[in-house]
């Protein structure tokens, strides 16, 4: 981005983390559908089960529109009301604890805050290209997959 401040890579520095923070989510989903591993009973009303929903973009076709506007609903409480720096203490773009949160975050040198911080960036943007290429080999038809799953 040619010219720009502080404020403007901070800001896509934050929506790349969380891009990439969603991407992982979604390859971890692929992954443990394709194992197999399904939450027990039914999804709706109507008797539809976990287990029917396929992996990917045809499980759309199988959710309700009802479901499918209450995943967008909580989605949109996410974003608006808890992933965001409420406390206005993060130390970077995407810091989201928020007085919580530690895990021993605050015990850590600068150093090895830069590293972690950098795996988890690195981390998101290969599973960005990761997912990205399995939506467009479903949509060809083609499994990434072994033995086609």
């Amino acid at each position: 981005v040619k010219n720009a401040d502080q404020e403007r890579f901070d800001r896509l520095r934050y929506v790349e983390l969380k891009h990439g923070r969603i991407a992982m989510l979604a390859v971890l989903g692929q992954i443990t559908t394709k194992a197999g591993i399904r939450l027990p009973g039914d999804l709706d009303f109507s008797g539809t089960k976990f287990a029917d929903v396929p992996t990917g973009w045809s499980a759309v076709k199988v959710i309700s529109p009802i479901g499918v506007a209450q995943i967008i609903a909580f989605i949109g409480f996410l974003e608006l009301c808890v992933m965001k720096d409420v406390t206005g203490t993060g130390e970077f773009p995407g810091d989201f604890r928020n007085g919580a949160l530690d895990f021993g975050w605050d015990s850590f040198s600068e150093e090895k805050k830069s590293f972690k911080r950098s795996i988890e960036l690195n981390n998101g943007r290969a599973a960005q290209m990761g997912i990205l290429g399995l939506m467009v080999h479903e949509q060809l038809g083609v499994s990434l997959w072994p033995g086609g799953i």
